[in-house]
């Protein structure tokens, strides 16, 4: 009897809950995004929030706060209300390299976060000035031996840091690292010559290779991409078995109802299939990465552990 009626009451609480959520959204919703305009995590935030819009006749907006790594923008979703209306898109450097990197890391990627569903999964590029010196891969190398500590590279977020780092670690260089806000700000200081090198996304970078503005060494994938057939991979140009991917997912505040996530999971979902979730993809290389919010929660513990070690091998001290 009793067990009856425990079913009965979460029967009744669930249907209660539901009913209650049963018209969300039915105002405003706010992405915020961690890094700067222009770069992949904007573009894709940008895509969804159109089509989310379209969806369901609600105002996206989207709330870019760069910088501190990321952690202001993750700040500010881990301390908002659990109601669905606020939401993050973050990445692979917010929700798996950032533990690894920072002493002080104030926000918890696990506890503080609601996962909703992944996005997307891309890669990387080598790139240099256009003007530079330096030719392929093997050029670089060299010159970084010939001049230990005093070549230069980029990096506007976690994963194009830890690219570096492993370009560093497995050529045997030294490297002298500058950090930008985002990778838009570091592929600026490429284009001005400011930086000797970078790893950047595929979305902040494809447009200016294609228009002759930064010069490409090598893509981060074992095999050539069909979007730059002409550009080696980085291993196969002198670094053999280099690798190094990124990815996205969206998260609510942590405590989020579950049937709100639920909805949340299926509005994204349709939104990746979206003319301008497809142009998204096509245009930036990403790939579609749809997943249930335990899986992205999987996911996400995977890719820490992965980054941790790949940080730890790199000899990557917490700052």
């Amino acid at each position: 009897m009793f067990s009856k009626l425990c079913f009965s009451f979460s029967l009744v609480l669930f249907f209660i809950s539901t009913s209650v959520y049963a018209d969300f959204p039915d105002r405003p919703i706010k992405i915020v995004v961690p890094f700067a305009p222009g770069t992949a995590t904007d573009q894709l935030a940008r895509a969804m929030g159109q089509s989310l819009t379209a969806q369901t006749g609600q105002i996206v907006t989207i709330d870019n706060k760069p910088g501190g790594n990321g952690f202001i923008g993750a700040l500010s979703i881990a301390r908002s209300d659990p109601d669905g209306y606020s939401l993050f898109l973050g990445a692979g450097t917010t929700h798996s390299a950032a533990e690894h990197l920072y002493k002080n890391l104030p926000y918890d990627p696990v506890k503080d976060f609601s996962p909703i569903t992944g996005l997307g999964k891309g890669w990387q590029i080598l790139i240099v000035n256009q003007n530079s010196p330096i030719k392929n891969v093997l050029d670089l190398i060299k010159f970084a031996k010939e001049n230990p500590g005093k070549v230069t590279f980029a990096s506007g977020n976690g994963s194009s840091r830890v690219a570096a780092e492993l370009f560093q670690q497995m050529a045997n260089i030294s490297l002298l690292h500058v950090p930008y806000k985002s990778n838009t700000f570091g592929v600026t200081a490429i284009m001005a010559g400011e930086v000797d090198m970078m790893i950047p996304d595929t979305a902040t970078s494809l447009a200016l290779i294609n228009s002759g503005k930064i010069r490409a060494l090598g893509v981060s994938t074992l095999q050539r991409s069909i979007l730059l057939p002409n550009v080696p991979t980085i291993s196969e140009a002198g670094l053999p078995g280099f690798e190094m991917g990124y990815w996205f997912g969206v998260y609510a505040p942590a405590k989020t109802p579950q049937v709100i996530i639920n909805k949340l999971n299926q509005l994204f979902a349709n939104a990746a299939d979206s003319e301008p979730g497809k142009r998204f993809y096509e245009s930036s290389a990403i790939n579609k990465f749809i997943t249930t919010p335990q899986g992205l929660a999987e996911f996400q513990k995977v890719e820490s552990e992965k980054w941790g070690s790949t940080i730890k091998k790199a000899g990557i001290e917490k700052q």
